[in-house]
């Protein structure tokens, strides 16, 4: 691959690596648990990835990006959506995910888990139960 190629190709992928909060190293400073991809193969990029502590601490930080502020200020449905998307992005399964979570919404763990509690039973209730 020429070098020209080997940026595109990195170019490409740095949106992806970036959102996941990933680290771009060159390929020869991969190490055990870094992925390395390659492009008709040559190894073009290692992405280090974050740590799962790491990861929520990312996600929250590009949700306050996305909503252009503090999620404190957000309001109690906009808090209550960025809940749903944390729980589809498996942010309460990091340890103090609830916590990490509460305290950056600016509400309580009780909050945070009526959220929860609220969105499983809108879902239970979606699923065709009339009763």
């Amino acid at each position: 691959m020429t070098e020209p190629a080997a940026g595109r190709f990195r170019d490409a992928v740095r949106p992806l690596v970036e959102a996941m909060g990933g680290e771009m190293v060159d390929p020869d400073r991969a190490e055990g648990d870094d992925v390395v991809l390659s492009w008709e193969g040559r190894p073009v990029v290692a992405v280090r990835l974050p740590h799962l502590s790491d990861s929520l601490d990312h996600i929250l930080a590009e949700l306050e990006r996305r909503h252009g502020m503090p999620l404190a200020e957000l309001d109690r449905k906009t808090k209550q959506s960025v809940v749903r998307v944390l729980e589809q992005r498996g942010a309460f399964s990091v340890r103090h995910g609830v916590e990490t979570v509460a305290a950056a919404l600016g509400v309580s763990r009780f909050t945070v888990y009526n959220y929860l509690n609220r969105e499983n039973a809108a879902r239970g209730d979606a699923g065709g139960d009339a009763g």
